[in-house]
């Protein structure tokens, strides 16, 4: 609740900070008639919010769906019970509630989701468990935990919705900058072409930028829920073994839905938009945390 609440301030401090230098420099001059800054500010919060929010809480019953999940509510043989009993430890240690758990079928991969650390999702492919150890998947399974733990799906939301809101509240302020100069002495109302068309490429744009930035902040979080999965088993290895095997099996998540691929253990290959760092970063950097 802290976290939401710091997230939610430090939006609106910025967002009152450039509506405040918009009035100062008096660029509301050179803005539409009908475009009033504070009414802006709140239709991007608004906006910017509600689909990060709502694709928050609707994360695991979606989860559910497109993955077609097992949940394992009674285990029905050896294995289920001990990724039952697995996920059960790591969140204890973590001071967490009990997630769900959930396998489903699928090349080596796994992943964590869910609105509320004491109301999680944990679930394993059946690919994760044929190819890697015991020692191996149970590592993954504390990289997972320590997402729920460390609340990287409510930050990820909340930076989504930052982002969607200075998108949202960027293009539109400009837009109407460059409305405004295109049709000043004009005695028409309402939003011109150049609007219109200033702010469908200004959002393609900013969106882009935030893209980017949402990227970076994924990145990070696998980074320390490597680490948080290296505390969880008492040593590094484990995980530096897993994510070696992951690398060699080239799973990059590409049989999860877009929308969830960013969960996964293994995730997408790209540079600047890729939501997981390469294997031999993370390795790496498990490597120096061990020393």
């Amino acid at each position: 609740m802290q976290r939401i609440l710091l997230f939610v301030l430090t939006n609106v401090a910025v967002m009152v900070v450039l509506g405040v230098v918009t009035s100062l420099f008096g660029l509301n001059r050179f803005m539409g008639p009908n475009v009033q800054v504070g009414q802006l500010m709140i239709f991007s919060l608004v906006i910017g919010f509600t689909g990060a929010i709502i694709s928050l809480l609707m994360s695991k019953s979606m989860a559910k769906m497109s993955m077609g999940l097992k949940i394992i509510n009674q285990p029905a043989n050896a294995d289920e019970a001990w990724i039952v009993e697995t996920v059960r430890k790591f969140a204890d240690q973590s001071g967490i509630g009990m997630p769900e758990v959930g396998i489903y079928e699928g090349e080596p991969n796994a992943f964590a989701t869910g609105a509320f650390k004491n109301s999680a999702l944990v679930a394993v492919s059946t690919g994760l468990l044929r190819g890697m150890t015991r020692e191996e998947v149970e590592a993954v399974i504390g990289h997972e935990v320590a997402h729920v733990a460390n609340g990287d799906m409510v930050t990820m939301a909340l930076i989504q919705g930052v982002m969607n809101t200075f998108v949202v509240f960027l293009s539109r302020l400009i837009g109407s900058l460059i409305d405004g100069a295109l049709r000043r002495g004009s005695d028409s109302s309402g939003p011109g072409i150049g609007y219109y068309v200033s702010t469908v490429v200004l959002d393609i744009l900013f969106g882009f930028l935030a893209g980017i930035i949402v990227a970076w902040f994924s990145r990070q979080r696998e980074f320390r829920a490597d680490r948080g999965a290296a505390r969880l088993m008492g040593q590094p290895n484990s995980m530096i073994n897993a994510l070696a095997r992951l690398g060699g099996m080239h799973a990059q998540g590409a049989e999860m839905p877009k929308n969830l691929a960013a969960l996964g253990i293994a995730g997408n290959i790209g540079k600047l938009f890729s939501t997981h760092p390469p294997m031999e970063e993370r390795i790496a950097a498990l490597r120096a945390y061990q020393g």
